[in-house]
């Protein structure tokens, strides 16, 4: 990902502990809770200390101008976050961990017995792990018959624009998985909610394979930021 430059020298500031109590993270914390808090003064709190010359604060807040925002920060690996002076690599693990936990809350918040009935289930269950990649990932997920989710596998892993997907290795999961029906997942990087031609013929090719087994496609669902799109509403996918 394209990001400004960043400028170090321009977030030089006072220590922590010449601020006023009010002003520093955990009292600010402590007396008013944590919605009172900054992005920054969230982050300086997971981050602990700063270096010399630059304080934990600062860092933050240097931290969230380089990656314009915590919603780009949090799409970061560990090694990325270490451009900014004082990120150490415990920092940077630290911090790519709390992102990994929220996105997994969000998963668990559905519950433990998730039902697939809708293009909306589908969509919230691998949006989380899926809308913030840099490259496109497709998945199957496996349904009993009664469109409980029993397990879900990653097919392939690809670039910023595509995936390979063999759709015999699709269909071999669903089978070792002894699904009755599936519902393929796949992203879109870019952002671009809307099916490609390609899409559309590697969804034709694995309706026609499932169909032979009997095993058939319920949706394919594709992740485009905070967004989806549903084959099956499209009627691109018919029973």
């Amino acid at each position: 990902m394209e990001t400004e430059e960043f400028d170090a020298k321009n977030y030089f500031g006072r220590a922590v502990r010449d601020m006023q109590p009010d002003e520093q993270p955990r009292e600010k914390m402590l007396k008013y809770g944590a919605v009172s808090l900054s992005d920054a003064e969230l982050l300086a709190i997971l981050l602990r200390t700063g270096t010399k010359g630059m304080n934990v604060v600062d860092a933050s807040r240097a931290l969230l101008a380089r990656f314009r925002g915590l919603r780009n920060l949090s799409k970061q690996d560990w090694q990325a976050m270490q451009v900014i002076p004082g990120i150490a690599k415990i920092k940077a693990i630290t911090l790519e961990a709390v992102f990994e936990l929220s996105r997994r809350i969000q998963v668990a918040a559905l519950g433990d017995e998730i039902i697939m009935n809708s293009p909306e289930a589908a969509a919230a269950f691998f949006m989380p792990r899926l809308r913030d990649l840099p490259h496109e990932e497709f998945y199957v997920a496996f349904l009993n018959n009664s469109k409980i989710l029993t397990g879900y596998k990653k097919i392939s892993s690809g670039g910023t624009t595509a995936t390979i997907v063999e759709p015999a290795e699709v269909m071999r999961q669903a089978i070792m998985n002894q699904a009755h029906s599936i519902i393929l997942v796949h992203n879109h990087p870019s952002g671009y909610l809307k099916e490609s031609k390609a899409d559309i013929q590697l969804t034709n090719r694995l309706c026609e394979s499932g169909n032979m087994l009997r095993i058939p496609v319920n949706d394919h669902i594709i992740i485009a930021g905070d967004g989806y799109v549903s084959f099956r509403n499209k009627n691109l996918i018919r029973d």
